[in-house]
């Protein structure tokens, strides 16, 4: 005899049936009754919003049964996760569930409510991966001294080895070292596996693809010759100062000045500190120590655009990688900054982190909306609303868009304009309403 899901799905059951269905009313099993109720939410146009207040309400030990089971279908695991559907009491189980990747979990870090932040410092799972905790890190609810728990769980998970083993030869002790240092912040390659398949990764191949062709780059300039033409000689300026820009990371950590000072290098067993032959075989081992400061790449892409002009810095905003297009997306001259949201090799997950960006030109942010794709990605259209820089008639605008429980959240934001949180609490009660009458 078939389940009554398998019905469903070939569109074999009767429409009051499918009604009891959509109220978890069907005598079957209480996980084939969420696994009807998630696929009817997701998937069914008539039953949809009646099956997702029930699910609103579901029964606390059935849902946290199937939370925590590794078991329980991956259609449902996604639903329960998801930021609009969230509910509190099930997320502890959620996130140490196997079955749930990290990736998923880090989409879910971006957005998480204050609530959610928090039972997510609480979990091993969390604090012990580098993925989640960036993602995390960039969630503009998140509280200054939950912000430095993240920046402090981050810097212990990358910091490399305090001491090399003298016994060890300089090819064992520089390279593996070497091999997983990584700017603080970075999501490590290793720690995600196969399926990190977030907007990070997606952003990295793209930036591995093909060129982008030269008549790309003379379409805009000729585009916007006269902006161009007025704005020729300006040098690069980023909104916020260079300061911010480069960021505290930059400048080398006091505690790890023993790490990056030759001096701190043992000598090896094998020479005498007096003689040519050990001065020679350290020399080179100041220049390869694996803690040599990582941020001095950052510097030079800003040196390298600093040489630019405007023309030179629009050909890389078009045309660069991921990291100089972050630094540019920043420049004080509007038709630079708007380059990038051209960039051919641009992905969501770039324009997901500059829709909530506080240092960027408000022309960034108003362009944003005027694109279809990026306007496609619910993400974006969340973060220009929840971003106290947008303009207010922007997100007035873009709040009918939003689900029930980034209202609520909107609301309670004291950064954003206090019209916007009333209108958001205004819109969060009414789709309450509409959803308890049907």
């Amino acid at each position: 005899m078939p389940r009554q899901i398998d019905l469903i799905r070939a569109s074999k059951l009767p429409s009051n049936m499918m009604q009891f269905a959509a109220r978890g009313a069907l005598s079957v099993p209480p996980e084939e009754n969420l696994e009807i109720l998630v696929y009817l939410a997701k998937h069914n146009k008539i039953f949809g919003d009646l099956a997702r207040m029930t699910l609103a309400g579901w029964d606390e030990k059935s849902s946290l049964d199937a939370a925590s089971d590794p078991k329980t279908p991956r259609e449902v695991l996604d639903y329960l996760i998801s930021p609009e559907n969230i509910r509190p009491k099930l997320l502890p189980a959620l996130l140490e569930n196997p079955s749930i990747a990290d990736a998923l979990l880090a989409k879910f870090a971006i957005s998480a409510s204050q609530e959610s932040i928090a039972a997510m410092l609480q979990s091993g799972r969390v604090r012990a991966s580098t993925v989640i905790l960036s993602s995390l890190r960039s969630n503009p609810y998140l509280k200054t001294q939950d912000a430095a728990a993240v920046a402090n769980l981050l810097h212990a998970r990358q910091a490399p080895p305090a001491t090399v083993a003298p016994s060890a030869s300089p090819a064992q002790s520089a390279s593996p070292p070497l091999a997983q240092v990584s700017e603080p912040g970075t999501p490590l390659t290793t720690e995600a596996g196969p399926e990190a398949s977030s907007s990070e990764d997606s952003s990295a191949e793209s930036d591995s693809g093909e060129e982008v062709p030269d008549e790309t780059v003379s379409a805009y300039l000729a585009e916007h010759a006269p902006e161009i033409a007025a704005e020729q000689d300006k040098p690069f300026q980023p909104v916020g100062g260079i300061l911010e820009l480069l960021g505290a990371d930059y400048f080398p950590v006091s505690e790890n000045r023993a790490l990056t000072e030759p001096a701190a290098i043992p000598a090896q067993p094998s020479a005498t500190p007096g003689s040519a032959a050990a001065a020679a075989h350290l020399q080179p081992l100041a220049g390869v120590h694996p803690h040599k400061p990582v941020p001095a790449k950052r510097d030079n892409a800003v040196q390298k655009i600093n040489r630019l002009d405007v023309k030179g810095r629009i050909q890389l905003a078009m045309k660069g990688n991921k990291e100089e297009r972050s630094i540019l997306i920043r420049d004080g001259t509007k038709v630079v900054a708007l380059a990038v949201l051209d960039a051919p090799k641009l992905s969501d997950g770039e324009v997901e982190k500059f829709a909530l960006q506080k240092n960027v030109l408000e022309a960034v942010l108003r362009q944003i909306p005027l694109k279809r794709r990026f306007m496609k990605n619910y993400i974006v259209v969340r973060n220009l609303v929840a971003n106290p820089r947008t303009p207010l008639d922007l997100s007035l605008g873009l709040m009918k868009h939003l689900q029930p429980q980034d209202l609520k959240n909107i609301s309670g934001n004291k950064e954003i304009s206090e019209t916007v949180r009333k209108l958001a609490l205004k819109m969060y009660k009414q789709k309450l309403e509409a959803a308890t009458k049907k």
